[in-house]
């Protein structure tokens, strides 16, 4: 493994910031997933609140090391969404 992929932090106040998850595997490093962007597309366990926002807080995703890559591949979509 790459040392770039996985990234903790002990100390924040809100680690690890999903409830149940293993705090030796947990990865800081996407702490905002960029997947967010893609909505429905992101390939998350999400759900959707009654207002319509998008609910991440059961998904571990961007959190594990494994799925690094795949985050990655999915990162020239979210350039092309905010190119001008």
């Amino acid at each position: 493994m790459a040392n770039y992929d996985f990234f903790q932090h002990k100390e924040c106040e809100y680690f690890p910031c999903h409830q149940g998850a293993d705090p030796e595997t947990f990865s800081c490093l996407f702490c905002y997933c960029p997947l967010y962007a893609l909505g429905d597309q992101c390939g998350g366990n999400f759900t959707y609140t009654e207002n319509g926002y998008k609910d991440c807080s059961g998904c571990l995703r961007p959190h594990k090391r494994e799925n690094y890559g795949d985050i990655q591949k999915h990162m020239m979509k979210i350039l092309e969404m905010v190119k001008k």
